[in-house]
């Protein structure tokens, strides 16, 4: 198991037993495979929100808001019409590179993503964050299951969660959405 999200299971139980999703189907959707710390995430917590803040997209979740692959077709779209009219951030102007959603941060428009550049495997993927309701981003040279651990236990250097690290952590999954 990753090493980050055999701590965040230590940090944060998961609610109940592990969830199989079929990764085929949903890298086959997306157009690439997936990390793999993503995929043990899911498969332990499922989709749903850690403190309140930071909600886990899952390729299976019934609910439109909360699947990564509506997501990340809507992401897409709204990007690209916002790199008509702003500049494209650094890390995203080589040819091939793009970012595909992982989570979002409770209330702030704020997105997690992968930096998915070419000749990188999915394993290799790094963190950009932007800030949602304006052109600011952060890049975070670790995968998402290391950033999602340093923003609980608030080691991550960033502005973009003031109200973590939480006094107890907990998960609210999305296993009830129908």
């Amino acid at each position: 198991m990753h090493p980050a999200v055999a701590r965040l299971i230590e940090l944060v139980p998961p609610p109940g037993p592990r969830r199989s999703r079929d990764w085929q189907a949903a890298e086959e959707e997306l157009g690439t495979p997936v990390p793999a710390d993503y995929q043990q995430l899911v498969e332990v917590y499922g989709g749903g929100v850690f403190d309140e803040s930071i909600w886990l997209l899952d390729p299976a979740c019934p609910d439109d808001d909360y699947n990564l692959l509506v997501a990340a077709a809507e992401r897409a779209e709204v990007l690209a019409a916002l790199w008509e009219t702003e500049p494209v951030p650094e890390q995203l102007q080589r040819a091939g590179t793009r970012v595909i959603p992982w989570a979002y941060v409770e209330d702030s428009g704020a997105w997690l993503y992968w930096l998915v550049q070419p000749g990188r495997k999915p394993d290799e993927w790094t963190v950009m964050l932007n800030e949602g309701r304006g052109p600011l981003w952060e890049h975070h040279s670790t995968p998402c299951a290391d950033f999602l651990l340093a923003v609980l236990t608030g080691q991550a250097e960033t502005e973009y969660f003031p109200d973590l690290p939480a006094g107890e952590h907990r998960f609210d999954s999305n296993d009830g959405i129908e």
